[in-house]
C-alpha cells in the first residue's frame, strides 16, 4: 500500500535511516492519507533517541525532550519528530509517572489512543498496521488499542476523543469502547477546561455534530457539558416544537455552516430553556425571557472552557438576540443592525434559519419567508450604504465641537440623537442636513 509522503517528510525519515535508525510517519498523517484526506500535519517516529535526531539535523526545536520529541525544522516548516517509548504507570489520566525509550516500534504504536491512530508507514517497508487499523477503517469503527479501560485511565480525554473522532469520520465507537467509555467518563473532570474545549470544538464543527448525543449516552456531557443534559431533560409542549429542548438543539447544529462561532450559538442558544419553562392550565409549555438566562449560561459555559473573548463576546451576543426577529421592512432591518451589529446580522440569519428548520412544522414556511425577506432587505441596506451606527454617520464629534458643543458626554447623546433621525429616514444622512438638526437643538438648549 503506497502513500504520498511530502518531500521535507521523506527527507527527515531517509536521514534517520541512512544513519541506521527506524523511521516512520505515524498516527493521524497516517490514517487521514488511507482515508484520502490532506493531514494537517506529519508527526514521524523513530528509534534514534532525542540528541541522536539533534544530531543529525541543522536545525532543531526540544519540544519535549523528556518525552522524546524534538521538532525539526526545514525551511520554516517544523515536523515532530518523537522516539519510540513505553509509557510508565499514569497517575493523574494524563501524565505518566516515567517515559521509558525502547527501540521497538510495536511497543511504541501500543501506547495509542485508537487502532485507527496506531498505523505507521515509510516507502521501504511499507504500511506497518500492528493493531487492525486499516480492518477498523474500512468498517468504520473507533476502536482502542488492547484494552479500552488502559487506554482511558491513561488519558481520561481519549474518552472524548472517542466521539470526537466518530463526529469527524462518522464512524460508530465499538461496543466495548463505548462502555469503557461510560465507565470511567467522570474521570474527566481531572482534565483541564483547555483540552475539553478542543475536542469539543471539533465534535462541534465536525461533519457529525449530532453525535453530541453519543457523548450525552456515554456520561461525558454530564460531566462537562452539564448544561446540554439539562436540556435533554427539558420537554417543549408547543406547537412550534415536536421535541425536547436537547434533541432540538442537536437538530439545530445541522442546519448552519460548520463554523466555531455558528455551532456553539446553536449548542447554547436555549440554555436558558430549562430554568425559565412554565406550563398554563392547557398543559401547554412556555419559555418567556429565555434568550436572557440563555445569554448568561452561555457566557459561563464559555469561560468555564476558557475559550477566547473574541468567540465568548460574539456567541453571546448572537445567543441574547436569537428570538429577535425583526419585521419585514426597511425601518425595522437598520434598526436590528444597529442593535445586533452589522457583522453578527449575517449570522443571525442564519441562526434563526436553523433555529426555525428544528422546530415544527407549525407556521415553518411563514417563519422562512420572513427571514428570507428580512435578508433580502438587508441586502438593500448594504447596497445603498445606508447608515446604521454613528460610526458611519455623515457627521462626527469633531463636527459638533466647532458646532459650539462641549466636549463630553452630551457629544455622544447627540450624536445617538442624530442616528435615531437616519435610522429613519436614511436620506437625511448628509453633512449639512444632520448640523441643520444639531443647530436647532443648540438654540432649543
Amino acid at each position: 500500500m503506497k502513500i504520498e509522503v511530502p518531500k521535507r517528510v521523506k527527507e527527515i525519515i531517509e536521514t534517520l535511516q541512512e544513519h541506521g535508525y527506524d523511521a516512520y510517519a505515524v498516527g493521524g498523517c497516517v490514517r487521514d492519507s488511507l482515508l484520502h484526506s490532506s493531514p494537517a500535519d506529519w508527526d514521524i517516529t523513530t528509534s534514534a533517541k532525542p540528541m541522536e535526531v539533534k544530531s543529525l539535523f541543522r536545525r532543531t526545536v526540544d519540544t519535549g525532550l523528556v518525552h522524546g520529541t524534538v521538532t525539526v525544522m526545514l525551511g520554516r516548516e517544523g515536523f515532530e519528530v518523537t522516539t519510540y517509548r513505553i509509557d510508565g504507570e499514569y497517575e493523574d489520566s494524563r501524565h505518566p509517572k516515567e517515559v521509558v525509550f525502547t527501540g521497538e516500534l510495536r511497543e511504541d504504536l501500543r501506547r495509542r489512543d485508537f487502532t485507527i491512530n496506531a498505523m505507521a508507514y515509510n516507502d521501504r517497508e511499507g504500511l506497518v498496521d500492528a493493531f487492525g487499523g486499516i480492518r477498523d477503517l474500512e468498517q468504520g469503527i473507533i476502536r482502542c488499542v488492547g484494552d479500552p479501560y488502559e487506554r482511558f485511565t491513561e488519558d481520561a480525554l481519549r474518552i472524548l476523543r472517542a466521539v470526537r473522532f466518530a463526529a469527524q469520520l462518522g464512524f460508530s465507537i465499538e461496543e466495548r469502547t463505548k462502555k469503557a467509555a461510560q465507565e470511567l467518563a467522570p474521570t474527566l473532570a481531572k482534565i483541564s477546561a483547555e483540552r475539553i474545549a478542543t475536542e469539543l470544538t471539533k465534535l462541534l464543527v465536525s461533519k457529525n455534530p449530532h453525535l453530541l448525543k453519543t457523548a450525552w449516552e456515554a456520561g461525558i456531557t454530564k460531566v462537562v457539558l452539564p448544561e446540554f443534559d439539562a436540556m435533554m431533560e427539558t420537554p417543549q409542549n408547543t406547537p412550534h416544537h415536536c421535541l425536547s429542548v436537547g434533541e432540538h438543539t442537536l437538530k439545530s447544529l445541522e442546519y448552519v455552516d460548520a463554523d466555531k462561532i455558528l455551532r456553539f450559538t446553536m449548542l447554547l442558544h436555549d440554555t436558558g430553556k430549562p430554568a425559565s419553562r412554565t406550563t398554563d392550565e392547557n398543559g401547554r409549555d412556555h419559555f418567556k425571557g429565555h434568550s436572557t438566562g440563555s445569554e448568561k449560561t452561555a457566557r459561563n459555559v464559555l469561560r468555564r472552557l476558557k475559550l477566547d473573548n473574541d468567540t465568548i463576546q460574539k456567541v453571546t451576543k448572537l445567543v441574547y438576540w436569537h428570538d429577535y426577529r425583526p419585521e419585514p421592512n426597511a425601518k425595522a432591518v437598520r434598526r436590528a443592525l444597529n442593535k445586533v451589529g452589522e457583522d453578527l446580522f449575517p449570522l443571525l440569519l442564519k441562526v434563526q434559519y436553523a433555529d426555525t428548520m428544528a422546530q415544527s412544522e407549525y407556521r415553518r414556511e411563514e417563519k422562512l419567508e420572513r427571514i428570507r425577506k428580512v435578508e433580502e432587505i438587508y441586502r438593500g441596506v448594504l447596497e445603498r450604504k445606508e447608515c446604521v451606527s454613528v460610526k458611519t454617520l455623515a457627521v462626527n464629534g469633531r463636527d459638533l465641537i466647532e458646532a459650539g458643543m462641549k466636549p463630553g458626554p452630551e457629544i455622544g447623546g447627540m450624536l445617538n440623537r442624530l442616528l435615531e433621525e437616519v435610522l429613519e429616514e436614511p436620506e437625511i444622512n448628509e453633512k449639512g442636513r444632520l448640523m441643520g438638526i444639531v443647530e436647532r437643538e443648540l438654540r432649543r438648549g
